[in-house]
C-alpha cells in the first residue's frame, strides 16, 4: 500500500512541477534536450553505448557537486578494474552538460528517468547494472526496489542527511524504514550521517563511516590553470596584481562582492574581481549589478580564448560558462565561496583547499556540516558572519601575505589529511556486485 500512494503522489507532484521544467529548459538552454532520456528514450548513439559487451555500473549523482564525487569514484573504480565501464546520471542540465564535457568511451552520460514503475524496470533491463551507487543522498523508492528485485545491488557512497533534510525524511519515516533495508551498503560522512539514517529504519549492520569522498580529489589541472591565468593575463591583469574569486555566488552575494570590490580597489588599484555564479542564467541579473556601480565588464561567454585583449581592463570578469570554475580558483589570491552569505547551505570548498588557497566564507555551511567542523578545528578558512564581516575578512587577507599563506597552508593539509574515503567506497561497490 506504502508503494501505491508514492506512485501515485510522485506523478501528481511531477505533473504539477511540469510547468517549472518548462520554464527552466527555456531559460537554461539545452535543458530539453534529450528531454525523453527521462522516459528511457534514448538515441542511437547512446543505445550503442548500452549495448556494449558487460553490465556496466549505473551511478546516479543529481548535480555539479555530486559529479565531482562520482568521477573521483569512477577514476577509483576503473584503477582497480581496469574493465569496468559506467553509466552516468544526472538530473539537472548544468550537471548532464559538465557530465557530458568529461565522459569518456566506453562509459554514457544520460538524464535520470522518472522514478516511476512504468519507467525504471525497462530501464534497468535497458543498462543491465552490476551495481547502482547513489550519490550522497539519492533515495529513489522505484530505483532501489526494482533494483532489489531484479538482484541488482544498491550502494550510497558518500552519504550524507543534513539536519534540515532529517527533519524532512522523518515525516515520511512510514516509507524510510521500509526502503532504506532494501539498500545493500551505506558509506556515510560522518557520525551524525549514520545516527540520522539508523533513525530513518537504515539496518545498522549495513552503515559504515567512510570520511567525506570529496576530499579525494587532485590539484587542479595544469591546463585549467594555465588557461584561466591566460585570459587574466589577456585582460590585462599584471604579474602581482590581486585577484579576488567569489566562486558558486547565489543572488545577493555578488551585490555584496561588488560593494566590497570598490571599497577594497582604493587601497588596491590593480584588484581584480572575477565572479562566477552558480547558475550561468543569471547573468543578466548580475550585469545589472555591476552596470548599476558603473564597473567596467567583461562576460567570459562572449570574450572566447581566441578574442584579441580588450582595449581597457575591466574591474569585473563574468565567468558566465560552464566548467571554469576551479581554473580561476587556482589562479585566485584570495576565494570567497558561495551559497553562505545571503543564502544557506554553502558549496564546496575544498576545491580552492586543495591548491592552497585562503578561502573566506559566510556563515551558512550547513550543506557541509563535518567539513566545516573540519576546517573550523582547522583554522583552515576565514568565517564571516554578515556582510560587515566579510570585508573586513577579504582586506585584512589583501593586506596580509603572511595570513594567506598561512590559511592556504592549513587548507591544503587538511584536504591531503582527510582523504581516503573513496578507495573504502570502491572496495565496497567492487564487493557488491560480487555479492550481487
Amino acid at each position: 500500500m506504502i508503494w501505491w500512494v508514492y506512485n501515485l503522489l510522485f506523478p501528481a507532484a511531477f505533473a504539477c512541477l511540469l510547468p517549472h521544467f518548462i520554464l527552466r529548459m527555456l531559460r537554461r538552454g539545452g535543458y530539453g534536450r534529450d528531454f525523453f532520456q527521462r522516459f528511457g528514450r534514448y538515441g542511437a548513439a547512446d543505445a550503442a553505448r548500452l549495448d556494449a559487451p558487460g553490465r556496466p555500473v549505473w551511478i546516479q549523482a543529481v548535480s555539479v557537486g555530486e559529479l565531482a564525487v562520482a568521477f573521483s569514484f569512477m577514476d577509483e573504480l576503473r584503477r582497480r578494474d581496469p574493465s569496468v565501464r559506467f553509466v552516468l546520471t544526472t538530473n539537472t542540465s548544468t550537471g548532464h552538460a559538465l557530465a557530458l564535457k568529461k565522459i569518456r568511451e566506453p562509459d554514457v552520460t544520460l538524464y535520470f528517468p522518472l522514478d516511476v514503475p512504468w519507467v525504471v524496470p525497462g530501464v534497468l533491463r535497458r543498462i543491465r547494472p552490476s551495481a547502482v551507487v547513489l550519490v550522497e543522498n539519492e533515495m529513489w523508492p522505484n530505483l532501489i526496489r526494482y533494483a532489489r528485485k531484479q538482484g541488482i545491488p544498491t550502494v550510497m557512497i558518500n552519504g550524507r542527511i543534513s539536519e534540515h533534510s532529517f527533519g524532512g525524511y522523518r515525516k515520511i519515516r512510514f516509507i524510510t524504514r521500509r526502503l532504506l533495508p532494501e539498500i545493500h551498503w551505506f558509506c556515510v560522512q560522518s557520525p551524525a550521517d549514520r545516527d540520522r539514517l539508523l533513525a530513518l529504519g537504515a539496518p545498522a549492520d549495513r552503515v559504515e563511516i567512510t570520511g567525506s569522498a570529496k576530499y579525494d580529489i587532485g590539484p587542479t589541472a595544469p591546463t585549467a590553470e594555465a588557461r584561466a591565468r591566460a585570459v587574466l593575463a589577456k585582460i590585462g591583469v599584471k604579474p602581482g596584481q590581486p585577484v579576488l574569486v567569489g566562486g558558486s555566488t547565489w543572488e545577493g552575494e555578488e551585490e555584496a562582492l561588488l560593494d566590497l570590490y570598490r571599497d577594497a580597489k582604493k587601497a588596491y588599484p590593480g584588484l581584480l574581481l572575477v565572479l562566477v555564479p552558480r547558475h550561468a542564467e543569471r547573468r543578466e541579473d548580475v550585469l545589472e549589478e555591476i552596470r548599476k556601480r558603473e564597473l567596467g565588464v567583461i562576460q567570459r561567454s562572449q570574450f572566447p580564448d581566441s578574442a584579441a585583449a580588450p582595449a581597457r581592463r575591466p574591474d569585473v570578469l563574468l565567468v558566465d560558462t560552464t566548467g571554469e570554475l576551479r581554473g580561476f580558483y587556482a589562479a585566485a589570491d584570495v576565494v570567497f565561496v558561495g551559497k553562505s552569505l545571503t543564502q544557506t547551505g554553502g558549496q564546496n570548498p575544498i576545491e580552492p583547499a586543495r591548491d592552497g588557497k585562503p578561502i573566506v566564507v559566510g556563515p551558512h555551511m550547513e550543506n557541509f556540516p563535518a567539513i566545516a567542523q573540519d576546517f573550523i578545528e582547522a583554522r583552515a578558512w576565514a568565517q564571516a558572519k554578515d556582510v560587515n564581516e566579510l570585508r573586513v575578512l577579504v582586506a585584512r587577507l589583501l593586506s596580509d601575505t603572511a595570513e594567506r599563506e598561512r590559511l592556504g597552508r592549513a587548507a591544503s593539509d587538511l584536504v591531503v589529511r582527510k582523504a581516503g574515503a573513496t578507495r573504502l567506497m570502491a572496495q565496497r561497490v567492487l564487493a557488491a556486485r560480487v555479492a550481487g
